[in-house]
């Protein structure tokens, strides 16, 4: 079968068919936008390792990996074993597993700020038991985050995280800007905005409403600001502010709990009270994790006479999340995590050389074992300065499209990349390649831009 785009209409038309079905019974033909591309997506049929092929035959070198979550890329040998073997002892129980419990001493042992554990399912359902344990410890109905930061689509998490200039109000006092239509306007009243990495404007925005807030929820390298890691002035301000004031401190890990081996808070002197993670640890399958302070994680403990916070989930903590996750962290030890951080930055070294072959006004931004590019001449600090106009999102659109098509690679569609341990430097060589290329093409069109 051809790798490359197949130009048969035959072909052409069984994804076009499936997506025509597709829009029958999914709204808008998806259930998350994320693969939705125009004019219809294509279908997955087989993945291996750094390769996902679809079912018109075309394969392509994934830089994605389902969006961070794949640490180890495509339907890894041991992990695939390991569920395997699971799957014949069953999926799911009403009764605890050992494997719980094994996992849970894994990731405690890797992160000194990791006291107790709590697995849930989902990254963004992490992040709301986050908040809401947050409220359950201190009484106290508000939650700080910062502008344009994504904490997935629980109501009050995603408050102003597509703020723009039409709504975004002063840098002083940003607006609580709604994502969805019809977000009730308590929701809106119990949510601070603050501008990322701005300490000055951020604590003065926190004073006003200080005996009101249960946390300070951050993101240390947010994605959707910038993939721009918090400063460690800021974190430290943070945690002193919230220590002076009855408040906690929490961070949003789920992303970015591939930085380090026990994620990008192991960059800074101070510790969360809790963090929230997701993505990796779940070693491909759907999985969330609460961990933090034993005197916090308490409301959740149902031995408690009050119990505070009740809590649970039919798919918490089911064993063959479990068992994923414990063979695909187990091998993202030290020495692999060090491994990968040096080859995503030789990727970011060669990418950089090739933005200044092309001679084009474009920077990066990243961490660990992830990066994103962006379209303007100077690296953004802020969200505000990392925002896209129309005009730049349509170019970074066209530059992923040249990518996709044109080179068979996947880019997550910020322009960013999340590298997974079976990339070599092979692929880091082709993915220069390809930007150069797409640097080269779009150069016309951005210069006019800058």
């Amino acid at each position: 079968m051809d790798t490359h785009i197949l130009d048969s209409k035959e072909q052409r038309r069984t994804s076009e068919e499936i997506y025509q079905q597709a829009c029958n019974v999914l709204p808008g033909g998806v259930s998350r936008n994320t693969v939705f591309r125009k004019p219809y997506p294509n279908y997955a049929a087989t993945a291996s390792g750094i390769h996902v092929t679809d079912i018109d035959g075309v394969q392509r070198i994934d830089f994605a990996n389902n969006m961070a979550s794949l640490i180890h890329g495509h339907a890894h040998p041991a992990i695939v074993s390991a569920v395997i073997e699971q799957l014949y002892k069953g999926t799911a129980y009403t009764l605890a597993s050992e494997i719980e419990v094994k996992y849970a001493q894994l990731l405690c042992d890797r992160s000194v700020g990791f006291e107790k554990i709590r697995f849930v399912n989902s990254g963004t359902e992490a992040v709301m038991t986050m908040i809401k344990a947050s409220r359950a410890f201190t009484g106290r109905p508000k939650i700080a985050k910062a502008e344009g930061a994504y904490h997935g689509t629980y109501d009050f998490a995603e408050i102003s995280q597509t703020a723009n200039p039409t709504n975004w109000g002063d840098l002083d006092h940003p607006n609580s800007v709604p994502l969805a239509n019809g977000t009730p306007q308590g929701v809106l009243n119990d949510v601070i905005i603050f501008p990322y990495n701005d300490i000055e404007r951020t604590i003065a925005i926190l004073n006003q409403q200080a005996d009101q807030i249960a946390c300070v929820l951050i993101d240390p390298v947010p994605h959707r600001i910038g993939l721009l890691q918090g400063t460690n002035e800021f974190i430290e301000a943070l945690y002193k502010w919230t220590r002076e004031n009855g408040a906690l401190l929490v961070f949003d890990e789920v992303v970015t709990f591939r930085v380090n081996y026990g994620g990008t808070q192991d960059n800074f002197k101070v510790k969360p009270d809790l963090t929230a993670l997701g993505k990796i640890i779940g070693g491909g399958f759907p999985v969330g994790a609460l961990a933090g302070r034993s005197d916090v994680m308490k409301v959740l403990d149902p031995r408690e006479s009050k119990l505070l916070f009740p809590h649970s989930g039919t798919f918490s903590a089911n064993p063959i999340t479990m068992t994923a996750g414990y063979a695909a962290m187990s091998l993202f030890d030290k020495e692999a995590v060090l491994k990968l951080n040096a080859l995503t930055q030789k990727a970011i070294d060669q990418i950089q050389e090739a933005i200044k072959i092309a001679d084009v006004p474009v920077c990066i931004t990243g961490a660990g074992s992830m990066f994103r590019i962006h379209l303007k001449p100077k690296a953004p600090t802020t969200y505000r300065e990392a925002y896209q106009t129309k005009e730049e999102t349509a170019l970074v659109n066209e530059l992923l499209d040249h990518l996709y098509f044109k080179e068979n690679l996947i880019m997550i569609n910020t322009c960013a990349c999340m590298f997974s341990t079976v990339l070599t430097q092979h692929e880091v060589n082709k993915l220069a390649e390809a930007l150069l290329n797409g640097f080269r093409i779009i150069k016309p069109k951005l210069e006019k831009l800058f």
